[in-house]
């Protein structure tokens, strides 16, 4: 059964941010609370309070709520209006559905002032002649009974009949009390019995056979003896005999006519919750236990999980030699909760517990990685530098480089040969290769040379010969022969240059 506790006000007071003192608005329906209490003390400020489908049997505890302006008490165990006088700006009150037969009871009302709307309905006192005419009468400043407005006429009408009516409902009064005391004792009756053959049921079903076993050494009995093998066959047939009674015993009890009273109300409200517990222990056991994941095999092989079921990229940036891993962890996720684990040839990422785990493509240095969140998008980048090395079973073998003379070698010879040995045909080919690489070179210079000697010099060009006339000097004064500039003087190899070579096969500059 449910209790008013401090967490779970704080937890229906999400709208005033989880404040209790100043929070105005609770609702507290359907939470199995079978005591009205504390909430005078932690929340003065309260302007409507809603408690209804709950176990309350007493109004307690909330005439120290001054601003209280309505109160839902419908569908509770309530048998009598008390403890509401104090409650001075009280405007609605709402009792629908409670085992109200005490009408007189409705009298502690009439301090309650600013009472305007009143709702009795479906309590045993709505029976009784003359009910409303006696509410009327009684509270004066009501507007509304059981969502009905009292018009002035039937106040009247109801005053003048007061004294009569008052005397009916005085006598129906008493005689609901008596029959509400014989109803009790019946219950606690009942009660009692149903405690008694439970204990009996217990007492009589210790084990599966129906017998005690005390001594642990006590052998098991002959008949099982000779055949244990039908043990787990008897302890299903057992089980299905229970669970068949059960349910025969369930539908007995809703075929089972009930009164209209509380405690009728709170056995239901125990079998129901006994079968809850039944439901949820028989789950427990049917509930199989997840399988641990697993992350590697048994013979050393990596798997690729993803048990969280993040979105991922891997990127081999060869400009840097390194692999990129970019995990979309959620955003805002603390990175406390976040376990990155680099391996030589995979990466693991452990996110709130769950794995994940990737296969990577090329051996990565972990000591050199490194793991960043972006601070914008929560995504995990991990970079992780490859290695020059290859890890094959626990041998460490370097990877060969490529040179020109080695595709050479592959495309001359098919055969694989051991790295220590060379044949006789590849040390003539290398030798092959050095001396044209040689000849070639000295080639090279002797043409260099020979190009050298065979440059020629360019003569510069007579420019009086391509001169324009002197726009300046279209008038002139004095008449004057205009000068030419001379030639420069042609150069002419000598024989003494030390870089002269007198080639016949070169022609003459001339």
């Amino acid at each position: 059964m449910g209790r008013i506790t401090e967490d779970l006000i704080r937890r229906n007071a999400e709208h005033n941010d989880c404040i209790i003192f100043s929070l105005e608005e609770l609702s507290l329906h359907q939470q199995e609370i079978e005591k009205l209490e504390h909430i005078d003390k932690w929340c003065r400020d309260l302007k409507i309070l809603y408690l209804q489908n709950n176990l309350i049997g007493k109004i307690e505890n909330v005439s120290r709520l001054k601003k209280l302006e309505y109160l839902n008490l419908a569908l509770n165990n309530i048998e009598k209006i008390e403890n509401l006088e104090g409650c001075e700006r009280l405007t609605k009150l709402d009792l629908t559905v409670n085992f109200i037969g005490e009408l007189s009871s409705i009298k502690t009302l009439q301090h309650n002032i600013h009472l305007k709307e009143l709702f009795l309905m479906g309590n045993p006192c709505t029976d009784f002649d003359g009910y409303r005419q006696f509410v009327v009468a009684t509270l004066q400043q009501l507007k509304w009974l059981d969502g009905k407005e009292i018009e002035r006429s039937e106040r009247i009408q109801a005053l003048q009949n007061y004294p009569v009516i008052e005397q009916q409902v005085r006598e129906q009064e008493n005689a609901y009390c008596l029959k509400r005391a014989k109803d009790k004792e019946e219950a606690q009756r009942k009660l009692q019995e149903e405690h008694e053959n439970e204990d009996k049921r217990k007492r009589s079903n210790p084990g599966f056979d129906g017998r005690w076993y005390t001594d642990i050494s006590a052998t098991l009995p002959s008949s099982l003896e000779s055949n244990h093998l039908q043990a787990p066959e008897i302890q299903e047939e057992e089980h299905n005999k229970k669970k068949l009674d059960e349910n025969e015993d369930d539908l007995e009890f809703w075929n089972k006519p009930s009164l209209f009273t509380p405690e009728s109300r709170l056995e239901t409200l125990r079998h129901t919750e006994k079968q809850r517990k039944k439901q949820e222990k028989l789950s427990e056991r049917k509930k199989k236990v997840k399988p641990p994941r697993i992350l590697i095999t048994e013979d050393g092989k990596a798997l690729n999980v993803n048990e969280p079921k993040l979105e991922f990229s891997l990127k081999d940036d060869e400009k840097r030699n390194q692999i990129i891993l970019d995990l979309a962890v959620y955003r805002y996720m603390d990175t406390s909760l976040i376990d990155v684990d680099v391996q030589p040839t995979y990466v693991r990422v452990l996110v709130k517990g769950k794995p994940f785990q990737l296969v990577l493509p090329a051996e990565v240095k972990p000591d050199s990685s490194s793991a960043k969140r972006s601070q914008t998008t929560g995504h995990l980048v991990i970079c992780m530098p490859k290695v020059e090395e290859i890890i094959t079973g626990g041998r460490q073998t370097f990877k060969p480089m490529k040179t020109t003379l080695d595709s050479g070698r592959e495309q001359t010879s098919s055969r694989v040969q051991k790295p220590d040995e060379l044949h006789s045909g590849e040390i003539l080919l290398l030798i092959l290769a050095v001396g044209l690489c040689l000849l070639y070179c000295f080639n090279y210079r002797k043409k260099k040379k020979i190009l050298r000697s065979k440059r020629i010099e360019k003569l510069e060009v007579d420019p009086s010969k391509h001169s324009f006339p002197d726009v300046t000097n279209i008038v002139q004064e004095k008449k004057h022969t205009p000068r030419r500039l001379g030639s420069e003087p042609k150069i002419i190899p000598s024989e003494e240059d030390p870089d002269f070579e007198d080639n016949p096969e070169v022609p003459p500059l001339i």
